[in-house]
């Protein structure tokens, strides 16, 4: 059997992943910003990590998975003073609503989820460590910044040079900066912010620099030293390398030995941005307005259905592409009802998966071995090849809802009042309808069956007419 290769951003390569301790992963992902809802590109980084810790698991390694909760910087401050409320009040409210939308999308917990003010301390006994080691300096304005030019590795993540990116920058007089590559790592306290916004340090009252802010709760939650960090694309530079600069920096050796970075969501093949005005909150994709709301699964499916670093083109086309596609999967579940049986590893389908899987968490070629099995379900009809295809989909967090209870639900996204659902038929509705038309067809009246029908159609329910007389029904 194949080994596990990773794409490690670094090598720009494929490498075989070989763990620094046997048997162990250490994982932390870059995660939210909690000053709003979470968007689709927040949700590919959580559906992409979620698949990827998961396999993880699946072939024993013990995995100790962080994803951290920024919940300090610029953008919380300003929209808590807008909203009138505590910092604290708003970041836990939009850290409930992370936990829901997460969950909606089948996401598990990661094992430990820091937030950034629970390690003040440890971020400033790092920044003390740069700057005994020469890579960090106070400036006029009471700032301390990373001394970019005095790490003599900077830009091995990104490929950027120094010129390069110096040729793109200009010097602003009012940072303090000795350059402007250098980035901040404590910023001084401002009289205008919040009280709660502000801790002691030796270099007076601030809080926190983004950047240091990871570098200091991976090394706390991993060690100075561990496997996998994660993280979207956007994320690369400078995010990536300012922590590669700020962890190498103190700690003089290697920081992390395998970057993964997660592609773009792009809007009509534009990048999503709320600059554009292309940007959409899970919630609301989940909402569907003006159609039947999506289950959290449609999305997670859509996305694992593209290469985790390949582009992801949204559009509502393929998203109900997805859940038709989807929807037939959970109708082979249905029809043959599977046995409780694990999954069986040494068949050519698992054989095929797994190899799919180790060839740098290929899930597109994952995924067509599950069509392919379903295919081969429906036709033998077999329990037992059933069970093999919903244990191998739970590899991907997939199909292990009740198949009747996803043809037929009506979930609702987080965060939607129950009286959204009021729109959509109930079963007792569709029940009396399909009577209805059961009456018309039996009074040869064809006419009146086919306006039913259409009624039904047009209000997202597929009919299908089995032998006997029978009809089932899904919500399309």
């Amino acid at each position: 059997m194949s080994k596990l290769k990773i794409y490690n951003t670094l090598a720009r390569d494929k490498q075989v992943f070989s763990p620094i301790h046997a048997g162990k992963v250490g994982l932390y992902v870059c995660g939210m910003t909690v000053y709003d809802y979470c968007h689709l590109g927040h949700a590919r980084v959580m559906v992409v990590f979620d698949m990827v810790q998961r396999w993880l698991r699946d072939i024993g390694y013990d995995v100790n998975y962080v994803c951290n909760i920024t919940d300090i910087d610029d953008k919380i401050i300003n929209r808590a003073i807008e909203n009138r409320e505590s910092i604290g009040q708003l970041t836990q409210r939009f850290i409930d609503a992370m936990h829901e939308d997460a969950a909606a999308l089948g996401v598990q917990r990661p094992d430990h989820e820091p937030r950034a003010t629970q390690f003040v301390p440890q971020m400033l006994d790092m920044i003390a460590k740069l700057q005994a080691n020469g890579l960090a300096y106070q400036a006029e304005n009471g700032d301390v910044n990373y001394s970019v030019r005095d790490f003599p590795g900077y830009g091995k993540l990104s490929g950027k040079s120094l010129d390069d990116l110096r040729a793109g920058e200009r010097v602003d007089v009012n940072t303090g900066k000795r350059d402007p590559l250098d980035f901040v790592l404590w910023k001084s306290a401002k009289a205008s912010e919040p009280d709660e916004a502000k801790w002691d340090s030796q270099w007076g009252q601030g809080r926190p620099g983004w950047h240091i802010e990871c570098s200091a709760m991976s090394n706390e939650e991993l060690g100075d030293h561990f496997d996998i960090h994660g993280g979207g694309q956007d994320l690369q530079f400078p995010h990536h390398e300012n922590e590669i600069a700020q962890s190498e920096g103190a700690h003089q050796h290697s920081f992390v030995n395998y970057w993964m970075h997660n592609g773009f969501v792009r809007i009509d093949n534009e990048k999503m941005s709320k600059s554009l005005g292309n940007f959409f909150t899970i919630r609301d994709v989940l909402k569907n307005e003006g159609g039947r709301p999506y289950d959290g699964e449609d999305v997670r499916f859509f996305m694992l259905r593209a290469h985790y670093r390949s582009p992801l083109n949204y559009s509502d086309a393929h998203l109900d592409d997805a859940r038709q596609t989807l929807a037939r999967l959970y109708n082979t579940l249905k029809n043959v009802p599977p046995e409780a049986a694990a999954l069986d590893r040494n068949s050519e389908h698992s054989q095929r998966f797994i190899e799919a899987m180790n060839d740098d968490f290929n899930t597109p070629l994952a995924i067509s071995v599950l069509y392919e099995l379903a295919g081969e379900v429906n036709k033998s009809q077999s329990p037992q090849a059933a069970a093999q295809l919903k244990a191998m989909a739970a590899i991907l967090g997939l199909l292990q809802q009740d198949p009747d209870g996803y043809l037929k639900g009506r979930k609702l996204p987080p965060g939607a009042a129950q009286e959204q659902a009021g729109d959509a038929l109930t079963e007792t509705d569709i029940a009396r309808k399909i009577a209805d038309r059961v009456a018309a067809k039996q009074a040869r009246n064809f006419a009146e069956a086919d306006r039913i029908r259409t009624e039904l159609t047009e209000a997202g329910i597929v009919l299908e007419d089995k032998p006997g007389g029978l009809t089932e029904w899904r919500r399309g």
